[in-house]
């Protein structure tokens, strides 16, 4: 089955107000005629309105990179589905890496914010992967199941369709180093695999299942021609709007 391809860039915590803007103005002509592939960014929360504001007649799309499982109340600091949806976000990134082991989000609190989401009408791209030591330790599969059996719990398969997963190999976040082509397709192929078992097989080639981990302008292509990996969840390279366009139209290369 043919699936669009989607590319998301994940500011973190970078950019100021005025860098962001240069950014998607720069991005936005970049990008114009590709048709193929499905596009966001997600920068950080102060900047999601001007954002949103900037992108407005274009087909990129905006996400939000965390939110709260409550609708509202006394969560200082915290940010609701509600709120995203309100200012104009499309998606929002749950169970990044960083948010689990940074910050001790567990597959529990996970799986109520995926909940929550998709309650709201926002769209989550679910983060999921393996430590080196895990992979080390032949343990990819394990982890990876684990994290997809407790962070989906009670997911139906109407609410999956709005689901985009994201493998994202802990130990090539940041790092600059990459999941060979073979190794990411192998998880992807797993993934894939238990979106069958547990629902359906059309269920399962539906799904788009992105790579993230040090995804850059010169291995996005190799990564992308992969049988399974339908796009990528970029760091680093989605801050520099050249970088991430190339990402993009190696994307399309890949239809």
């Amino acid at each position: 089955m043919k699936r669009v391809p989607f590319v998301a860039g994940n500011w973190k915590m970078n950019t100021s107000l005025s860098e962001a803007r240069q950014l998607v103005n720069r991005l936005i002509p970049l990008v114009s005629e590709v048709k193929d592939v499905c596009m966001a960014v997600c920068p950080p929360f102060p900047y999601l309105i001007p954002i949103v504001e900037v992108l407005q007649g274009s087909r990129i799309k905006v996400g939000a990179q965390n939110m709260h499982f409550e609708k509202q109340g006394a969560f200082t600091g915290e940010v609701s589905g509600d709120m995203l949806k309100d200012v104009g976000c499309t998606y929002v990134i749950l169970g990044h890496s960083e948010r689990r082991h940074i910050f001790g989000e567990d597959d529990a609190v996970i799986n109520k914010k995926v909940r929550k989401a998709l309650e709201m009408g926002l769209k989550p791209i679910f983060c999921v992967g393996e430590q080196l030591e895990e992979r080390e330790a032949g343990k990819t599969e394990q982890i990876v199941e684990t994290q997809i059996k407790r962070g989906l719990e009670d997911i139906s398969a109407d609410q999956m369709v709005n689901v985009t997963f994201a493998y994202e190999p802990v130990w090539a976040i940041g790092t600059g180093k990459t999941a060979t082509p073979e190794q990411a397709q192998d998880v992807h192929r797993f993934i894939r695999d238990w979106l069958q078992v547990r629902y359906n097989q059309t269920l399962a080639e539906k799904i788009c299942i992105q790579y993230g981990g040090s995804v850059n302008q010169e291995n996005a292509k190799a990564l992308m021609d992969q049988t399974d990996i339908d796009g990528a969840l970029v760091g680093g390279a989605s801050l520099k709007a050249e970088h991430f366009s190339s990402i993009i139209k190696a994307a399309v290369q890949t239809t």
